[in-house]
């Protein structure tokens, strides 16, 4: 494998994991926006991540072996939406209830925290790499 090849697989991994902190946040921003009465709440969504071969060749034995990672979709969480009792709300409907988005503040948090461990963890690994090419190039000189 190739030090290009694992900088190619790290930078995959950190704009995928900058997208699923764009949607995460997007989720936390969301948690406790409401909607006048008859019109749907924000719903959570999630990313969906798949494996996707580097676009540089690095040998028939590690081809199936490394791989990057991409976003393959980004899913709505079809779940019911949280409703509290509010009746003075100016969005609760007949009943006196508000529809607020299916988002759990500490699930989505963890996520982030997650999420974050990911990139770093991805910024590392691109770091590594560099230092080793410009070490095999001090080497050569």
């Amino acid at each position: 494998m190739s030090l290009m090849t694992a900088i190619e697989v790290g930078a995959s991994g950190l704009t995928a994991q900058r997208r699923r902190l764009e949607v995460l946040v997007s989720n936390l921003v969301n948690a406790n926006t409401t909607q006048p009465a008859g019109k749907e709440p924000y719903r959570r969504k999630d990313v969906l991540f798949t494996s996707a071969n580097p676009e540089m060749s690095f040998g028939a034995a590690l081809d199936d072996a490394v791989q990057g990672v991409e976003i393959s979709n980004i899913v709505t969480d079809n779940s019911d939406p949280v409703k509290r009792f509010e009746p003075n709300h100016p969005h609760a409907d007949k009943d006196g209830y508000v529809s607020y988005p299916n988002v759990n503040a500490m699930e989505e948090m963890v996520n982030v925290m997650s999420a974050t461990r990911s990139y770093e963890a991805n910024l590392q690994a691109v770091n590594m790499a560099k230092e080793m090419q410009q070490k095999t190039l001090e080497i050569l000189r």
